[in-house]
């Protein structure tokens, strides 16, 4: 009896998180997935429909975004290193749109650590907080 009263409880304190909240287990979810050497995990932040722009050049689509990051992967790790996320900015844009301003990291096991920042658009669809729009320099 302790769990169905539990269970709505519990459903019910994850639902009413703050959409930052939300999208900041989002992105520990993505990193870890990085740190473990999983581009499916890695990716599935991503819409289908994402853009990234990173340099001179625009991937349309989620298959041709993790075309892009897949040789970095290699088995039960991430060649360039440890990813983290620090945000450093949130703005709302409409009631299922969010911006994250974040300073990515990557520290590999030996060598020095590389950084940059990354604009983030999240839309809340049905999976959840995705992100469309990935641009990282």
């Amino acid at each position: 009896m302790i769990l169905t009263i539990m269970a709505p409880v519990a459903l019910a304190a994850s639902a009413a998180a703050t959409p930052q909240a939300q999208i900041e287990a989002v992105m520990a979810e993505s990193s870890a997935g990085w740190n473990a050497g999983s581009l499916d995990r890695f990716m599935a932040a991503y819409a289908d429909d994402a853009i990234y722009v990173a340099g001179p050049t625009i991937a349309r689509g989620k298959a041709e975004i993790a075309a892009r990051f897949a040789k970095s992967f290699v088995d039960r790790g991430n060649k360039r290193g440890r990813l983290t996320f620090q945000p450093m900015a949130w703005r709302t844009l409409s009631n299922v749109h969010m911006l994250l301003v974040a300073r990515w990291t990557l520290t590999p096991a030996d060598g020095k650590p590389e950084t940059g920042l990354t604009s983030l658009v999240f839309e809340r669809r049905k999976p959840g907080w995705q992100i469309i729009s990935d641009h990282s320099s």
